[in-house]
């Protein structure tokens, strides 16, 4: 199993690509990080074009990756409504490029996953990004911390699966 885990936002999207292993001699749960990195927004560009550059970039990794499941962070309430609507909108884009590939899709909400990678719900960022890094056996935690926050999405799957 391959999954794609993806921490959704209109300026950075951070993702992480994970192989699970499947007993045939293929790497021991919780899994080998294949690819993990961000995909960034042009941040002066209009909501719309903004999306379009968003399932664009997912859909590439789709394409180039074949995973066979996407896991998302659910969108959590801001103070500033405008900001959760916008955020809404990214995940859209990315649900519809996974649904466009036909992958099975699960939903995480943020506590969730701190919770599941780091042991507490209320983990700060360098926190889920050391045991993301202790959880795959990396040198070091992946860099940028939204990359390490869409690897933490995709272990959270691997996890609770």
């Amino acid at each position: 199993m391959r999954v794609l885990g993806v921490d959704p936002g209109t300026s950075v999207t951070g993702y992480g690509v994970v192989d699970v292993g499947d007993g045939n001699g293929a790497p021991p749960l919780p899994g080998r990080l294949v690819e993990c990195g961000t995909i960034t927004l042009a941040s002066r560009a209009p909501l719309a074009r903004r999306l379009q550059q968003l399932h664009e970039g997912i859909a590439d990794l789709i394409l180039r990756h074949r995973p066979t499941t996407l896991a998302l962070e659910d969108a959590f309430l801001q103070k500033n409504v405008r900001t959760t609507l916008v955020l809404g909108h990214a995940r859209g884009v990315v649900l519809l490029a996974a649904q466009q590939a036909g992958l099975n899709i699960f939903h995480y909400p943020p506590a969730t996953i701190k919770k599941t990678v780091a042991g507490a719900g209320a983990a700060r960022k360098a926190q889920v990004a050391m045991m993301v890094a202790r959880l795959l056996r990396l040198a070091h935690p992946p860099r940028p911390a939204d990359a390490a926050d869409g690897v933490a999405v995709a272990l959270t799957h691997i996890l609770r699966a």
